[in-house]
């Protein structure tokens, strides 16, 4: 498997860099990245935006896709995302562990908590399904 190191300089110039999310743990079962909550995170009724958190969960999900597609896989791409917003926050900092529920050879499907770091609240919970491209 590639090191953290690797998994944040290939979000580094995407919407995932531009955001400021950056992955703290990368395994075979557990995907953990962080994103520090500014202005520019935020709706214009001054509440994170939803695409903010949805983001970081699928970035979370999608870089354990990539930590473990099959052999001979030359990729992915999401099929189908849901979330449900259960929190906020204006500032600090969230955190996501994204967790694999299914690993198959065609499609996989991702969980994903996301929390207030400091108070360990829970902003939104996610689940994404990937299909493994060939």
């Amino acid at each position: 498997m590639k090191d953290l190191q690797y998994f944040n300089e290939i979000c580094k110039d995407t919407l995932p860099g531009l955001l400021g999310i950056v992955m703290t743990k990368v395994t075979s079962t557990a995907i953990r990245a962080e994103m520090n909550v500014t202005q520019s995170h935020l709706a214009p009724n001054g509440f994170l935006h939803a695409g903010s958190v949805v983001t970081l969960a699928d970035t979370s999900c999608g870089i354990g896709c990539i930590a473990n597609l099959p052999e001979g896989a030359s990729g992915f791409t999401t099929i189908e995302l849901k979330s449900n917003h259960l929190g906020t926050v204006r500032d600090g900092f969230i955190e996501c562990v994204a967790t694999p529920t299914h690993m198959g050879r065609t499609t996989q499907v991702w969980d994903a908590v996301v929390t207030n770091k400091e108070s360990g609240k829970t902003i939104a919970l996610f689940r994404c399904t990937q299909m493994v491209l060939y």
